[in-house]
């Protein structure tokens, strides 16, 4: 059964892509919501889906809502779309994603842009993905970008990310290289229904068996075919099968702790960049340091190290006149 939803009436999709907006526009208004939910949350499992363009992972993350929703789990969705370069926004965005569910009460889609994020998986995801949880979510899926090894971000997201790939997806030794392939704890051969299904899956369990051991859990290689359901099921219990192990182990709390940490630090760093580049702008003389520097009048390291101990000196100064 589903969870309670944050207050005593249920949110209306409106009123939670509202809240969003306000995260994503940062500011005190984003701490509000965000100090409101914090303590509700850490009872929805994320799950992260990754893997190469084309693998199926949008009707992977669309049949298993379908199969949770027959369970009454509710469900957050967080798609990772590619930034447009002239407006910044999703380019695909949620109106042509999982049509099926928007009627839905129980299940929430949100399209988040890249906004040129190297790592395919921006900061604001992450207080999405606590704002979904505290609002009563039992289940949140996010479907990464799938722009191959630069999808590790995804394991600062996900309790469990899930690896797609699927048959014929050219060279075997390319699709099974280090890097995306490293972070799944469930692998996924989609697809099945296309010969060398069976071949594939071979050669992940193949690559797994050689690879350094570094934990007592070797994760399971799941066939499944999104477009006609089949493996949901299967894929539903080697999520929970991982869920359990990571309890088990006491990794889930570590793993959540560790992840606040990183959203912390990357809040920070952002709203250093914003004052350095707004408030400290002109205080500091940065336009003319940068001027100097684009110049080649000036040598970056020398510049950005005067800079700090300028600002440091700033900050001295007012602590020691308050």
């Amino acid at each position: 059964m589903g969870r309670e939803p944050l207050g005593k009436q249920p949110l209306t999709h409106r009123q939670i892509s509202r809240m969003i907006t306000t995260i994503e526009r940062g500011g005190m208004g984003a701490a509000a919501i965000m100090s409101d939910v914090d303590l509700l949350t850490g009872k929805a499992y994320v799950v992260g889906v990754t893997g190469p363009p084309g693998a199926g992972k949008s009707t992977l993350v669309s049949e298993l809502t379908t199969f949770l929703r027959d369970q009454d789990i509710s469900v957050g969705i967080i798609a990772v779309d590619p930034s447009s370069p002239f407006s910044g926004g999703a380019l695909l965005g949620d109106r042509i994603r999982m049509q099926k569910h928007y009627s839905d009460e129980g299940v929430f889609i949100r399209s988040v842009a890249t906004r040129g994020n190297l790592g395919g998986i921006p900061r604001i995801v992450k207080g999405v993905a606590r704002l979904l949880d505290g609002i009563g979510k039992d289940v949140v899926l996010i479907e990464t970008v799938g722009v191959g090894q630069t999808e590790l971000g995804i394991m600062d997201v996900a309790d469990s990310v899930v690896v797609t790939v699927m048959p014929e997806s050219g060279d075997t030794v390319q699709t099974l290289k280090a890097g995306i392939m490293e972070i799944a704890d469930i692998y996924v051969v989609n697809k099945c229904d296309l010969s060398g299904a069976s071949k594939m899956a071979a050669a992940i369990r193949s690559t797994l068996s050689l690879a350094p051991c570094t934990n007592d859990r070797i994760p399971p290689v799941i066939m499944t075919e999104a477009l006609s359901g089949k493996g949901i099921d299967s894929l539903w219990d080697g999520i929970q099968e991982h869920k359990r192990h990571l309890v088990q182990k006491g990794l889930l709390e570590q793993k959540r702790s560790e992840r606040r940490r990183i959203e912390f630090l990357e809040i920070l760093r952002e709203q250093l960049n914003e004052l350095l580049e707004s408030g400290l702008y002109n205080k500091t003389g940065l336009e003319t340091v940068m001027q100097s520097v684009m110049n080649r009048t000036s040598e970056p390291y020398h510049q950005a190290g005067l800079l700090l101990d300028r600002i440091q000196f700033t900050l001295a100064l007012q602590e020691d006149s308050k």
